[in-house]
Parts: structure tokens; C-alpha cells; sequence
């Protein structure tokens, strides 16, 4: 049923790639917003954000929590933060965050934020001030992000977001487990960006991407070494990047997916399946050059 037609390959990422001209200049590449981060949580918001930088966006922001952003600055002098007056996020610090929102290009939420219900209901005030102010703007919506709309479904609709669950989190959106069948699961995730309203890319060892309008694209890169943490924040900040380029949500997912797997599986060859997500953020310029051509 599913044939070449269906798999991402290099053309897939090509494509979405920008031409950068001698002239360009700083904030013409995009400026991603990231919304992560908590008391537990630093390393999460901090990996999207350098997987982003390393996939060619200008700039990466990440509003976090006021503790949690002083880490994540002493962890990489390349990251801007946006320090908000909170412990966990929380409704009464999202005053600091709309400025931001206003000059950005994309914006990624979710990594490491925590399951409180006060960041819970944030993140919908969020998504729904997305979605009411800035309906524009594309999104990003991974992890405790994703937990928090499963709860408010009717937001998605008609968004230029994607969603990238792992099964665990695709059951809280579809409410239902996902069949083993690879035909009948390509059916449910189909079935679920339509009734969403947005882009869905599933992560697994083959990564299944949908848009609401029925599009389908299969990805079959990457190993089992990428199940070690971090792995998901990485593609995040490389989908955001192609989000804060302007590229439509579908073709964001699909051409991330292909460049996450391959750098990982770029690690794979070089150190087996011990290898960490920062490994993969590494060799993200290696899978940049391999797709143009260059060595």
C-alpha cells in the first residue's frame, strides 16, 4: 500500500532548505520562540533551542521560568532567554510572553514543562491566544505542550501547528490505543490530523506525518538508538526552524522527521547505539551538507 511515494527522501528536505544570499542578515532566517522549561525540567527547551540553531534559524528564544532560565543560559552562551516571573509556568506570568510572541516567526511549546494543572491551564491560554490573536503564526505543541491541548481539542482546528506524539501521547489526543497494524495505524493518524484540524507527525520507528487535508508521508530514518531521552526535543527545534522559515506545517514535519532520523543515524555508524541528543545535534550540519550536495 505504501510505496516510494510515501517516503520522505532528500527532496523532502531540500526543498524547504532557504537560499541565503550574500546580503541576508540577522532575523531573515527566522526567530523561534520556545516555551519550555520548569522546576524538574531544564535540558528539554535548552536541546530544541540548539537543534534549531544548528538547523539555521537566527535566533532562538526560550521563555522559561526564571531559575530554570538562568541554567539554561549557563548551559550555552548561543540561547536568549526571556526570564518569566514564575517556579513552573503559570497564567499570571504569561504577561512577559506576549511581546515575545510578536516578534517571532514560530514558536515551539511544550519540552520540559511539567504536568502541574496551573501549567497546564497556561499553555491553553497560550494556545488560545494563538489561535484568537496571532492565527498566523505557526506552532509547535510537543510533550506536557500536547498533554495540555488533548484537553482542548477544538483549538487545533484549522491552525497551522504540528503536534509530534509518541503513542503514549497520540492516545490522549485520539482517545484511543494505536492498532500494531502499520495500514490501520496510518488510517488513525490520518483519521486524527483531519479531526484535529492540523499536522500530526507520530514518532516511532516509522515516523508517520498527516496533514488535516489528508497528506501522508511515511519516514523511515533513524535506529533504536533514538530512543534515549531528548531525542524528541531535537526534532523539535528542527521542525520550529522550518516553521519560523515559512515553510507550510506539513512539509516542516516531513522534511524534520527525514533530518532527525538521518542524524541519528549518522551516530549510529560512528559510535553504535550509545549515543545522546546532543550527539544528534552535532551532526545536523553533516545531514545539511549531505542534502545539498556539498562535502
Amino acid at each position: 500500500m505504501f510505496g516510494a511515494k510515501y517516503r520522505t527522501n532528500k527532496r523532502d528536505v531540500l526543498t524547504v532548505l532557504p537560499k541565503r544570499k550574500p546580503e541576508s542578515h540577522k532575523g531573515d532566517f527566522g526567530r523561534l520562540l520556545v516555551v519550555g522549561g520548569g522546576s524538574r525540567y531544564t535540558g528539554a527547551p535548552a536541546l530544541v533551542g540548539l537543534a534549531a540553531l544548528r538547523s539555521g534559524v537566527d535566533l532562538a528564544i526560550i521563555a522559561a521560568p526564571e531559575k530554570t532560565a538562568w541554567t539554561i543560559n549557563s548551559l550555552s552562551q548561543d540561547l536568549i532567554t526571556v526570564k518569566l516571573p514564575c517556579r513552573d509556568l503559570e497564567l499570571s506570568a504569561l504577561s512577559e510572553l506576549w511581546s515575545e510572541l510578536e516578534r517571532s516567526t514560530a514558536v515551539v511549546v511544550g519540552p520540559g514543562l511539567g504536568t502541574l494543572s496551573k501549567t497546564r491551564d497556561a499553555v491553553v491560554e497560550i494556545a488560545r491566544t494563538l489561535k484568537e490573536q496571532r492565527s498566523d503564526l505557526p506552532a509547535l505543541f510537543d510533550a506536557d505542550g500536547l498533554k495540555a491541548l488533548a484537553h482542548q481539542r477544538d483549538l487545533t482546528r484549522g491552525a497551522p501547528w504540528v503536534l509530534t506524539p509518541h503513542a503514549g501521547e497520540f492516545r490522549l489526543l485520539a482517545g484511543s490505543d494505536l492498532p500494531v497494524d502499520m495500514e490501520k495505524r496510518v488510517k488513525q493518524v490520518k483519521s486524527t490530523a483531519q479531526e484535529l484540524g492540523c499536522s500530526i507527525l507520530l514518532k516511532g520507528h516509522v515516523d508517520i506525518i498527516s496533514s488535516a487535508n489528508g497528506d501522508l508521508k511515511l519516514n523511515h530514518t533513524g535506529n533504536p538508538g533514538m530512543s534515549v531521552g531528548g531525542t524528541g526535543d531535537v526534532l523539535s527545534g528542527i521542525v520550529g526552524t522550518f516553521l519560523a522559515q515559512g515553510v507550510d506545517p506539513f512539509k516542516a514535519a516531513v522534511a524534520g522527521a527525514r533530518v532527525c532520523g538521518r542524524a541519528g543515524d549518522l551516530c549510529r555508524r560512528e559510535k553504535g547505539y550509545e549515543f545522546t541528543a546532543s550527539d544528534l545535534i552535532d551532526k545536523l550540519p553533516e545531514v545539511f551538507k549531505e542534502v545539498r550536495g556539498k562535502r
